[in-house]
């Protein structure tokens, strides 16, 4: 026996709209505009607005859809948008590439003595360090690798030999295999005082006592005083544990900047929110495209149909990539601006004391958006205010209720409990079960575990590490 029955199904679909929309929501500054110059290349319906074109009231000249046949409609929309204006372009931080360490390198190697072999070997192990300046591959592996792709013949003792002449480059302490080495590549090669021998000793022989911060065995067994020993310590830490970087640092800052995607500034205590233009063309519709459509739309024939095909497709893919930059920009701006109203104590003063506890909830709650979309405005956004550049994400926490039973921002825990740090004894440091107290005191109840999490969010070391002499 057969039965049969009937089952309704509820399936939601995204239109193209929906979905051109929701991969520009995620772009940055940057990327969008990367983006938008690669829609203008490969969609010739998109044109660029050029200035000779614009009728005699300054206003780009229009192209109507609605002189296509009756017989073969096309929806008409809008073929104009004033995406920015041009007379805005973003100012960019420019930077002139430097060499980096590796080139510094093989520059220094040209002018040595190293030939032959030797230097191939040479090149080879400064094309191994790491952007920090360290070798932190084994010579067994270094040796192996050059007799494969070298086809040269060499002993890890000759490997060892030529890394020794690698380490007399500049920056001293480059080439070192771990921070012990390099750390005493640099102390040796500075001018010996009675401080600099007594450093010497303690890196060499008692460099697990340094690192544990276990000062009183080091006096005990070398015999010095606590202000030999402080003295020994100001010359162990002015040294550069990151010899590579010391070349890289310019490049390296300049290549991290970004380009805010929101502009806040502060007039007369009035915040006005903006968004920077970027330097991308106005588009329009190409007006030659246009009128193929409009001469093939009552041809005959198979060539005439794809014709018509292809434009209204390449039309359709330029209405909804405007339509999405539009939708883009609001959902950008409307976002923003509710995150300024639900902070606005924090963005008057730029007082972390003064976020308040938020999440993507929050925001959807005032924009009536989904939280996905929420969620994917925020990310990799920045803001530019007149205290500093934000991510976005820097603006939600979550909270807790302190004594007063009023609730405050982790973010205001965090701070109370850097400052508590920073201003506490480096003698006798305080411990985390300290630190609960100390909080309890300011009014905020955390719990040692939840101290110990901060801490280690912070990059903050336990009470031991912090000790000082």
């Amino acid at each position: 026996m057969i039965r049969q029955g009937l089952q309704q199904k509820q399936q939601q679909g995204l239109s193209p709209l929906q979905i051109q929309t929701i991969k520009l929501l995620e772009l940055p500054a940057i990327e969008l505009e990367q983006r938008i110059a690669k829609e203008v290349e490969e969609n010739p319906v998109l044109d660029e607005v050029i200035s000779s074109e614009e009728a005699e009231d300054g206003t780009p000249k229009n192209v109507s859809l609605s002189e296509y046949s009756a017989d073969d409609p096309t929806p008409s929309y809008k073929l104009y948008v004033n995406n920015q204006g041009k007379d805005l372009k973003p100012q960019y931080n420019t930077f002139s590439v430097k060499e980096s360490f590796h080139q510094n390198l093989l520059m220094q190697l040209g002018y040595s003595d190293i030939r032959g072999d030797e230097n191939q070997i040479a090149k080879f192990i400064i094309g191994s360090l790491d952007d920090d300046g360290y070798l932190r591959r084994d010579i067994e592996s270094l040796t192996d690798d050059i007799a494969f792709r070298l086809n040269i013949d060499t002993t890890p003792e000759k490997i060892e030999e030529i890394l020794h002449k690698i380490q007399e480059f500049e920056p001293v302490g480059i080439g070192a295999r771990n921070l012990q080495e390099c750390l005493l590549l640099q102390l040796k090669a500075l001018k010996p005082t009675e401080q600099r021998n007594i450093a010497l000793s303690i890196l060499e022989d008692y460099f697990d006592e340094f690192t544990r911060k276990h000062y009183d065995k080091i006096i005990s067994r070398l015999s010095i005083s606590r202000e030999q020993l402080k003295e020994a310590m100001d010359e162990i830490v002015h040294l550069n544990p990151r010899p590579g970087g010391q070349i890289d640092d310019s490049y390296t800052e300049q290549a991290q900047q970004v380009v805010p995607d929101f502009i806040l500034e502060n007039k007369d205590g009035e915040l006005i929110l903006s968004m920077p233009k970027l330097s991308v063309p106005e588009l329009r519709v190409n007006k030659r495209y246009a009128e193929i459509l409009m001469n093939s739309a009552n041809a005959s024939g198979k060539s005439g149909k794809e014709a018509v095909s292809f434009v209204k497709q390449k039309l359709d893919s330029a209405k909804w990539f405007v339509e999405a930059l539009k939708q883009r920009q609001n959902t950008l701006y409307n976002t923003m601006n509710a995150i300024l109203n639900f902070q606005k104590d924090f963005f008057q003063e730029g007082d972390e004391t003064k976020l308040r506890p938020m999440v993507l909830k929050n925001i959807a709650e005032k924009t009536g958006l989904d939280i996905s979309t929420i969620s994917r405005v925020v990310n990799c956004k920045y803001i530019q205010t007149h205290f500093g550049i934000y991510s976005l994400k820097y603006f939600f926490s979550e909270g807790l209720v302190n004594n007063s039973g009023e609730e405050v921002s982790t973010r205001e825990i965090k701070k109370v409990l850097s400052e508590s740090i920073e201003n506490e004894d480096k003698r006798k440091p305080l411990t985390d079960e300290e630190l609960v107290t100390v909080l309890a005191q300011k009014g905020y109840k955390v719990a040692r575990r939840t101290v110990a999490k901060y801490r280690e969010q912070l990059n903050l070391p336990i009470a031991r590490l912090r000790k000082e002499i």
